[in-house]
């Protein structure tokens, strides 16, 4: 007897698509907000449907300026926050995929020692560091640069422990082959391991641009400057806490423009990233 699993399945799809209600609801009102008026929002009467401002809003927002307490167009905030982002996504994956090679491949005094000393920081977040690596920073002269945003930020002991975990699991049989056809250390890295490892670059990518893209404390210790200001501290700024009105309309544009680069890169690369967290086949 065949089993009948269309209840379940029905079962299945309604509590789905409520959870994507209860999800999206909030993203659609922030989008309707972002298409009306401020005199609309604040009174109360904001509609579930777009108004006649979108147009304005999204222009004078990405390339005017938004309110009296950050003028700068949030178009220049959101290419901090995408150079802030991959230089930190970039600078991880590369440092990472080395220092696991090291690690695994090499036989040197001390390996798991230097391993574990790595695996120790995951103990350490910026937060707890925040001081001396400010002192650091400043001493260097880094403030308001896109090196000071993004060199502190770029060591990773999870993307180092996600590549060594993933090259221990690659065949010794692969290392034996490249030997005997005289491959060095790095023609076996270029050839094979990187190659393999591209499903693991892509998830730590993912994972690194939206830790990136979402810094907050770091970016607002360190730029004193409007025009080095990332996104997120500038959606902070807009909501006003004083007498002046806080510009709803244009916080809600600049919430929706924000949210943007995340969802492209975990859209264009979900596939990748999918696979490189789950997939078992090495």
């Amino acid at each position: 007897m065949v089993e009948d699993r269309r209840f379940g399945d029905f079962l299945a799809y309604v509590i789905l698509t409520l959870g994507v209600l209860i999800v999206a609801f909030p993203l659609y009102i922030t989008f309707v907000a972002s298409t009306w008026d401020a005199s609309t929002i604040i009174n109360g009467q904001l509609p579930l449907y777009p108004g006649p401002y979108l147009l304005e809003n999204y222009h004078r927002t990405l390339f005017v300026g938004t309110s009296s307490s950050t003028r700068e167009p949030v178009f220049n905030m959101m290419f901090n926050s995408l150079v802030m982002a991959l230089a930190i996504a970039f600078g991880k994956i590369f440092i990472c995929i080395l220092s696991a090679y090291a690690v695994v491949y090499y036989r040197f005094p001390l390996r798991m020692t230097a391993f574990w000393l790595i695996f120790v920081t995951l103990m350490l977040p910026v937060e707890v560091r925040i001081f001396p690596t400010f002192k650091v920073v400043a001493d260097l002269g880094f403030l308001d640069t896109y090196h000071g945003l993004a060199v502190p930020l770029i060591a990773s002991a999870t993307g180092t422990l996600l590549f060594r975990q993933f090259f221990m699991t690659i065949p010794d049989e692969l290392l034996e082959a490249s030997k005997i056809d005289g491959a060095g250390a790095f023609r076996f890295f270029k050839d094979t391991v990187l190659p393999l490892s591209l499903t693991t670059i892509a998830a730590l990518f993912v994972i690194q641009f939206i830790y990136g893209w979402n810094q907050y404390l770091w970016p607002l210790l360190i730029t004193t400057k409007d025009s080095m200001q990332t996104i997120v501290i500038g959606i902070k700024k807009m909501i006003v806490t004083a007498d002046a009105l806080t510009e709803w309309q244009l916080a809600m544009t600049t919430a929706m423009l924000a949210m943007l680069p995340p969802v492209a890169v975990v859209v264009l690369m979900q596939r990748l990233f999918v696979k490189g967290l789950v997939d078992q086949e090495k």
